[in-house]
């Protein structure tokens, strides 16, 4: 006889529970009495059974009639109980939900293990095997009817097989942890490592997001959509950390529904794919899978078996989705915040207490909205550690640099940044070109507007500078003055952990480094671009086509980078013209001229020298060296002149220049200077 819970409207998910899985137990008692010959021998054998039985009758379940329509039995509850939500979604009748916690009941109680040892006499097997399951259900159905709801709980993921190797009838079956943790009411943060799952009053309204008119507009439209089924899923592009998942938790709470979070990638004959959908039933929540899909790359989203409501998707910029899931799909596009948002999200990051000018950070800082959220946490911590009651411009650049470190120092290498524009010795021309640079980033969000109809829509807030010229002009410190004067981090890209001998990994890597450096606002330095920024060959062989693949996605997104970028380069011949024409602000060069390099000179040299200046002159006149190789002269002397525990003369800094022209192959054109000191 199949026993029915009977579901009141007081009901809770942990009662309901009980009662199905006291259900299974009564199938057991029965079995084991065909077996023993009586009720009473299988009590006397496994006295814990006792329990059980008076806790059947405590519950009062309907024994009335054996349908597998368990529904008829049922009123509608008020709240909302996993099983019963479980059953209706993925049409599980009475007897595959008995079969279900049948399998579960060592879950419970581990004494269920000897007892399914001796009803199977199979020594050491504590679980419930294909055949015992067959036996224990086959008045009620014909064998091919068990195997059919066993093969539909294994598709729906609620019940796994043990030992796959054995033959058929001798699997043992169990369910997911996480699974049958749900299932049992449960609802805990961390389901696993790549599943979280937040309830609806943890989750923003939407009133209380920061967004623009237009996704505002959306967002308010989209519950009724997605209830009416005229919507299927939300798709949210957008940078990381910029509120795409809080977006979505907005629509699942106006849903009155909670929010599972599926991090990572989910493919075809991934285990997960089979538990999302339960999981997300059980849990009255919105699934959201997070992909992280590369340029040029899709993901096949199919419909999750065991739940049928709407589902979010959280993208990046790049990349596709299809399948049936996504037929009927509205996609949100979240771009990075504007200065009066980011100055909303600053004031609501430092919960309204007075600091800075929350508008002037917001015009320094072009970051996420996350970010900025983290950030001013962060200097918030950074204030409390010097005892300051207010913080200040310097704790939210320390918070802003922490951010930095923690999502680029594998792809890219921080270079110290400090001082203007007059600890560079360049030409005018050179000089003004990059104080129009300066003053190009500065504006850089402003010129959209600024530009017209006509040309403000092509433009983004991206600026994408060429430094051309000889090794040693120059190149690489004005870049880490612009930063300097910008107030922004400069980070140089590490080649050696962004280029990939596997094809499509370079590509990749590149496009996390530029969202990295977007999301985050900082001068994002290629050293030696020439490598990357090919020209593009004729297709000799696969190698060429590779490598032309590569340059074209280069082009593609140095094109969308909405961040500042500088490419050095000493070669430019070498650099593909389609790179150069893409590029903002070209800035040349040049070996110094003899004022230049007296300047030069100076800037390197120590307050304490004692170098003849005279002589200086005409070494600045007479050596045409570039500024790398003053500033390696300069070094070496000082190294000369610490050994010889003495200031640094003219003896030292002429052995240093001598040494210069030994390097490069060249003979020295200065005079000698008289007696030279040697170094002790």
């Amino acid at each position: 006889m199949l026993l029915r819970p009977v579901i009141t409207a007081r009901l809770t998910p942990e009662e309901h529970f009980k009662s199905w899985f006291c259900l299974a137990v009564h199938r057991l008692m029965e079995q084991a009495t065909a077996i023993t010959g009586s009720s009473e021998e299988t009590l006397q054998q496994f006295p814990f059974l006792d329990d059980y039985v008076q806790e059947i009758h405590t519950r009062g379940l309907d024994t009335s009639d054996g349908r597998d329509d368990f529904s008829a039995h049922e009123c509608k509850p008020v709240s909302h109980l996993p099983i019963r939500a479980l059953c209706d979604q993925a049409a599980l009748d009475g007897a595959a939900l008995t079969l279900l916690m049948t399998v579960g009941l060592i879950e419970e109680d581990a004494r269920f293990g000897p007892f399914f040892e001796a009803l199977q006499n199979i020594p050491g097997q504590h679980r419930p095997t294909v055949a015992l399951l067959t036996a224990l259900f086959r008045d009620e159905a014909d064998c091919a009817e068990v195997r059919a709801n066993l093969r539909r709980l294994q598709d729906l993921g609620l019940i796994r097989t043990v030992n796959p190797e054995a033959t058929r009838l001798e699997w043992a079956m169990q369910p997911p942890t996480i699974l049958w943790d749900v299932m049992r009411g449960e609802k805990p943060g961390k389901i696993a490592n790549w599943a979280r799952y937040r309830p609806p009053d943890e989750l923003a309204d939407r009133r209380d997001l920061i967004l623009n008119e237009t996704t505002g507009r959306a967002l308010a439209s989209l519950p009724e959509l997605l209830t009416g089924g005229q919507v299927q899923c939300v798709v949210v592009r957008g940078p990381k950390h910029n509120g795409r998942r809080t977006l979505l938790g907005a629509i699942a709470k106006s849903l009155e529904r909670g929010m599972l979070e599926i991090a990572g990638p989910v493919k075809s004959g991934d285990d997960r794919i089979g538990l999302i959908g339960p999981l997300a039933t059980l849990l009255n929540a919105l699934p959201v899978l997070v992909l992280d899909i590369a340029p040029g790359e899709s993901a096949e989203i199919a419909v999750l078996d065991g739940y049928d409501g709407p589902l979010g998707l959280v993208l990046n910029k790049h990349g596709g989705v299809t399948g049936a899931a996504v037929e009927r799909a509205i996609t949100l596009t979240l771009e990075m915040p504007d200065a009066a948002c980011r100055r909303l999200h600053w004031h609501m990051g430092f919960a309204g207490e007075a600091t800075v000018d929350s508008g002037e950070i917001a015009g320094r800082f072009r970051m996420t909205s996350g970010n900025i959220r983290r950030a001013a946490e962060l200097a918030r911590c950074y204030a409390a550690v010097d005892q300051r009651p207010h913080v200040t411009l310097a704790d939210i650049q320390s918070a802003s640099r922490t951010l930095n470190r923690q999502a680029l120092e594998t792809l890219a290498a921080h270079l110290p940044c400090d001082g203007g524009w007059e600890r560079i010795a360049v030409s005018e021309e050179t000089l003004l070109e990059l104080r129009h640079l300066e003053s190009r980033c500065r504006h850089r969000e402003r010129l959209q507007a600024a530009a017209g109809a006509s040309r403000g829509g092509d433009l983004n807030s991206g600026v994408r500078a060429l430094f051309s010229g000889p090794s040693g002009t120059g190149k690489t410190m004005a870049a880490r003055l612009l930063a300097s004067s910008l107030g922004m981090d400069l980070y140089r890209l590490d080649l050696s952990a962004v280029i990939n001998k596997y094809i499509g990994e370079t590509e990749k890597n590149l496009n996390q480094a530029f969202a990295r450096a977007e999301e985050l606002d900082i001068v994002l330095l290629l050293d030696e671009g020439d490598a990357l920024l090919t020209n593009r060959t004729s297709v000799q062989s696969s190698n060429d086509r590779y490598a032309n693949l590569e340059t074209n996605f280069l082009l593609q997104r140095i094109e969308s980078f909405e961040g500042i970028l500088v490419v050095t380069t000493n070669a430019v011949n070498r650099i593909d013209s389609a790179f150069q024409r893409r590029m903002d602000v070209v800035v040349d060069f040049r070996l110094p001229e003899s004022n230049e390099r007296w300047l030069i000179w100076q800037l390197h040299l120590s307050p304490g020298h004692d170098v003849d200046l005279r002589w200086l002159e005409e070494v600045s006149s007479r050596c045409v060296l570039s500024g790398g190789q003053i500033r390696n002269a300069v070094l070496h002397a000082s190294t000369l002149a610490l050994g010889s525990g003495v200031p640094l003369d003219t003896a030292h800094l002429e052995k240093a220049i001598q040494r210069e022209y030994r390097k490069s192959g060249a003979v020295c054109p200065l005079r000698r200077a008289g007696p030279l000191t040697r170094p002790r």
